[in-house]
């Protein structure tokens, strides 16, 4: 990058420090987010990949304040500069939709099904920008249109179960992006669609993000699609992050046995004949994290040290800007 680019880096829309989200039930206390920082830029894409259980899901939805009792969140959310943890319920609805939106992972379950999809995209529209009902159905079969829905004024009309998935995730898209939010939160949002509208719905983030200047955060589990669409990329195990870097670094010079697991397994860095590579074990319960590094319990470089402190998410290899939680980075380098 050069000094140039450099000087004209993007401000940092979103900051969110030492994030927590806790469940209390009858096993204890489950930690699913565990202190949890980073930063989204404007007109940028944060890939957060990591496995089912981190706590992927539940660190944006602590971000909006949608944890139901008997979750509690802890830390700092700032928007633009604004404190979202100190806002009273009314003003963070008015935040929602609004200013930071979310793209829900099962678009089928997320829409209501007894309302047409024009009027739930108008939904927004009603509530943040004050339109009337006629020009809100006008704007919301604009969106629909712009997010590549053909024929957009009989789809308005129609209801979440005669559209496909595809669709459907469009509509949820449409519905995210009304009010031009600043940040975008999308959990998922390829799951379940076949390669080509997969390409289809990253092109359109990337297109809504050059317009808008939205900055994105990308929940996946397909390190694919964060190749794809992100510039930076933070690893999550076991309700923290564990590495993050650029997706070039990351992808070429991983410092995290566990992020080196996740490359291993891609089905297109293993020779053909032989069986995928896969990290051995489970994610740990997050009643009972382990002491120490929460990988250890799985990691090829484990020693006495990993189980008694836990690695502190510092400075990895060459790049600024490039963190990894291991105590023993080098050796992992080195795998």
């Amino acid at each position: 990058m050069s000094g140039a680019q450099e000087r004209a880096a993007p401000a940092a829309v979103l900051e969110v420090r030492d994030l927590r989200t806790a469940f209390a039930a009858d096993g204890g206390m489950a930690r699913a987010v565990d202190g949890v920082s980073f930063d989204l830029f404007e007109g940028r894409t944060l890939g957060l990949v990591g496995e089912s259980g981190c706590g992927k899901s539940a660190t944006a939805l602590s971000i909006l304040r949608l944890i139901p009792p008997p979750g509690r969140v802890a830390g700092s959310v700032r928007l633009r500069g604004r404190e979202l943890s100190a806002l009273d319920d009314e003003a963070m609805r008015a935040v929602r939709g609004a200013e930071i939106a979310m793209v829900f992972q099962e678009p089928m379950s997320a829409l209501n099904p007894v309302f047409t999809v024009g009027w739930q995209v108008a939904e927004a529209l009603l509530v943040h920008r004050r339109l009337g009902k006629r020009d809100a159905r006008a704007r919301a079969i604009e969106l629909l249109a712009e997010v590549g829905i053909a024929d957009a004024a009989l789809r308005a009309r129609q209801y979440p179960h005669q559209l496909s998935g595809g669709m459907r995730q469009r509509v949820m898209i449409a519905m995210a992006m009304a009010c031009r939010p600043a940040v975008l939160l999308a959990d998922e949002p390829t799951t379940a669609l076949d390669v080509t509208v997969q390409a289809q719905i990253l092109e359109l983030f990337g297109e809504l993000q050059r317009k808008a200047g939205t900055a994105l955060l990308l929940i996946t589990h397909d390190l694919a699609v964060v190749a794809e669409a992100a510039e930076r990329v933070a690893v999550m195990y076991a309700g923290r992050i564990v590495e993050e870097a650029s997706t070039v670094e990351l992808f070429e010079r991983p410092r995290h046995p566990y992020t080196i697991g996740l490359l291993r397994s891609l089905p297109e860095r293993t020779p053909r004949g032989r069986p995928l590579a896969a990290i051995p074990g489970s994610v740990p319960s997050a009643f009972d994290w382990p002491s120490g590094c929460r990988f250890r319990t799985r990691c090829p470089l484990a020693r006495a040290l990993c189980a008694e402190r836990e690695p502190a998410l510092e400075p990895a290899g060459a790049e600024p800007g490039h963190l990894a939680a291991c105590h023993f980075q080098e050796e992992a380098a080195r795998l």
